[in-house]
């Protein structure tokens, strides 16, 4: 519930409260089921998804990785779950600065969704769209 709460306390901009929420998520799941579980995943990763939105591009940025590194021990490093956490990742990569590290990521989560999905899948669309994101900024020269 605290994991559902937060997520929507996200969506409503309440950054502050879903931040608390997930942080109190993690920290039952983390007690429960160990550091290294799938849900402690998902919970990192979320967490992340505030963190980023708060602007703490540092802290979130090591949730990601968190939540990949768990991903990839969990279903192997070409999964789509690990791609969402990945492509999260390029994100965040991206806003720091990082294009090389968020073309990297953006490259790796678009390989693994055409695995899974084809090219008008959500998912697949998303990954695209993050990658051609990198070209639009240097043709715009920001």
């Amino acid at each position: 519930m605290l994991n559902k709460s937060g997520l929507y306390l996200r969506t409503l901009g309440d950054f502050v409260e879903a931040r608390a929420a997930f942080e109190r998520a993690l920290t039952i799941d983390e007690n429960v089921y160990g550091k290294d579980h799938p849900n402690v995943a998902i919970r990192v990763n979320n967490l992340g998804l505030v963190l980023k939105d708060l602007g703490e591009l540092a802290e979130a940025r090591k949730c990601y990785e968190r939540a990949t590194k768990i991903g990839e021990k969990v279903y192997g490093k070409d999964h789509p779950q690990v791609a969402m956490y990945v492509g999260n990742l390029g994100r965040v990569l991206r806003g720091q600065g990082d294009r090389d590290g968020a073309r990297e990521h953006f490259e790796r989560t678009l390989r693994i969704f055409r695995m899974f999905f084809d090219e008008n899948h959500p998912f697949t669309r998303t990954a695209r769209t993050d990658l051609e994101s990198l070209d639009r900024v240097v043709c715009n020269g920001v």
